[in-house]
């Protein structure tokens, strides 16, 4: 199976230039925990909650003056509508991602989850097995 026969379609996407509090308003509407920022069709960050707390609350900054540019992720790993379910797991697994946009012709055209994976009984393994060594800490606990 590919992983475009299980993308979701229908992603919404933020702009560079709106601000972070457009963005988590964006992510408490749809019940997300990232947007892909996109620019002319083309993914050029993604921003997640964690982006948010981290790089924006804890840095003291406000949400209503900070651009989504300022706080995103730079580096997204992406992958192609034909791209095997099995591999494009491996690839969310090696990149530690929970979320992985699908790019065809330099264009966004879905977006995959490790629930995604997760809801179907075959791919269980590896969404477990990807699950699993995401949420692995890069550092022992205190």
């Amino acid at each position: 199976m590919k992983i475009g026969d299980i993308m979701t379609r229908d992603v919404r996407t933020i702009d560079r230039n709106s601000t972070v509090e457009q963005a988590a308003r964006m992510m408490k509407e749809l019940n997300v925990g990232s947007i892909p920022v996109t620019e002319n069709g083309n993914v050029i960050g993604i921003i997640t909650d964690r982006d948010v707390v981290l790089r924006n609350v804890a840095d003291g900054r406000t949400a209503a003056d900070t651009r989504v540019e300022e706080v995103m992720s730079k580096t997204v790993v992406t992958a192609t509508p034909d791209m095997d379910v099995h591999r494009a797991a491996d690839l969310m697994a090696q990149n530690q991602i929970r979320r992985l946009p699908i790019v065809e012709n330099n264009r966004m055209v879905g977006i995959v989850s490790i629930g995604d994976l997760a809801v179907r009984n075959i791919y269980e393994n590896e969404a477990g097995e990807a699950l699993s060594s995401i949420s692995k800490p890069s550092r022992p606990s205190l």
